[in-house]
């Protein structure tokens, strides 16, 4: 691709992403799945690293994304809350592997005493928890990971926040706020119930309800925090080791991530991520990855960072998990405008962490196009824990039974041609 071509191609993905990135982090609505927008975020990366010299600041590659709502006073980050280079591979976790051995070497350590812990990538909104004499005093949003949202007196509505550590020192720690599958479930039922509108998935009601201005919401929701990191301590107190350190919080009583899994080295961590995978179904909470981290902080201190990400972590995010189920019936819904949408009734099945029993079809040019009928086996996915979508219909399972399905030739509530309702409601 000549410079030009990809000039044009670079500004049209960063421009793309940032709506998505706006839609994400700011208005807490994602418009498109965690893996779509990895994919375009791993087009661009590929582009900005074919032609280094079209990289920009600005670009999302090298910031982390997010803004500071208005209403929230702001908060710098006395150290950035960074994101996390994403892997899908693990020829990529190779490449990280040879990174760290690279950097141990230089800094005259042996690469067979460099360990590694693997924990579960918690799907919901990072925050600083910032401790004075052993006193919440402060919690932030992580923003732009330098400027975050001052929201302690929502953060104080958490009950496994401690308030008051048994000891009475200065630290920061962060964390992930997030919402419990069953938890998340049990509230959108009740929102369904007092006919308000259910949330799209329990990362962007985690992150909705914390960044609320006013508590009272955020204390009717049931949010939970897991720690996973020390961002600065002061004192005397020093840990050699990242393990050591989340085990120190788990005394002074943080809620600290459960899945925490220390390992020798990299084919231990490649069996610690398959198992996080095998069991993700059965954690309680969501997860979009897994994260390797190198063990040793002296280690860590000497690979640094770099304006977006540490070196010494990664995260491995896992493929859109699909699931096989039975199209049970197919019915419409009428739109404000007249618009009827055609919606696939589901036998239920739990997909990437929540039970799905509907979804759209969006129009009778989809119908046609995947050849769905009532009672096919069919392939659905919810990458990202967004909106689930039919995939493909397994056809060899067809008995013969199927029914084809067709569009109503009048409006399913007012029983008038659907054509005549919507020049009408245009009008």
């Amino acid at each position: 691709m000549e410079i030009n071509k990809a000039k044009e191609e670079i500004t049209k993905l960063r421009k793309q992403l940032e709506i998505w990135a706006n839609k994400y982090y700011d208005e807490d609505n994602p418009e498109v799945s965690d893996y779509e927008y990895d994919m375009t975020m791993n087009k661009l990366k590929a582009l900005e690293k074919e032609f280094p010299e079209l990289v920009t600041a600005d670009s999302l590659t090298q910031k982390v994304g997010g803004h500071v709502k208005e209403g929230f006073d702001k908060v710098e980050h006395e150290v950035p809350l960074q994101s996390l280079q994403d892997i899908f591979s693990f020829e990529e976790l190779e490449e990280f592997k040879e990174r760290v051995y690279k950097a141990a070497k230089e800094n005259n350590m042996d690469s067979k005493d460099v360990k590694f812990v693997v924990e579960t990538k918690i799907d919901g909104l990072s925050a600083a928890l910032e401790y004075k004499k052993g006193k919440f005093v402060r919690g932030a949003t992580r923003g732009n990971g330098l400027v975050g949202e001052d929201v302690t007196e929502n953060l104080k509505t958490l009950k496994t926040i401690p308030k008051e550590l048994p000891e009475p020192i200065d630290i920061t720690v962060r964390g992930e706020v997030f919402i419990g599958k069953k938890e998340f479930e049990k509230m959108n039922e009740e929102r369904e119930l007092n006919e308000e509108k259910t949330f799209a998935n329990a990362r962007n009601a985690a992150a909705g309800s914390l960044r609320q201005l006013d508590s009272k919401i955020t204390a009717s929701r049931p949010l939970d925090i897991y720690i996973f990191n020390v961002q600065k301590i002061e004192g005397d107190i020093k840990f050699n080791s990242h393990y050591e350190e989340l085990n120190y919080l788990k005394k002074l009583g943080f809620n600290v991530n459960p899945v925490l899994i220390p390992c020798k080295d990299i084919p231990e961590a490649i069996k610690a991520i398959e198992k996080i995978g095998d069991e993700r179904e059965d954690l309680t909470f969501g997860i979009d990855g897994a994260v390797i981290k190198v063990d040793d902080l002296n280690l860590r201190e000497k690979m640094g960072t770099t304006s977006k990400v540490p070196r010494w972590a990664i995260a491995y995010k896992y493929p859109p998990e699909k699931k096989e189920t039975i199209l049970k019936d197919i019915v419409c819904q009428v739109g404000r405008t007249g618009a009827v949408t055609p919606m696939a009734i589901l036998e239920p099945v739990k997909v990437a962490g929540s039970t799905i029993s509907k979804t759209t079809l969006h129009n009778e040019d989809f119908i046609k196009e995947k050849d769905l009928r009532i009672g096919d086996t069919i392939v659905v996915q919810k990458a990202g824990d967004v909106i689930p979508e039919i995939l493909e219909v397994k056809k060899k399972k067809r008995t013969g039974k199927e029914i084809p399905y067709e569009m109503p030739k009048v409006c399913p509530v007012c029983r008038s041609s659907c054509c005549k309702r919507r020049r009408r409601s245009s009008k």
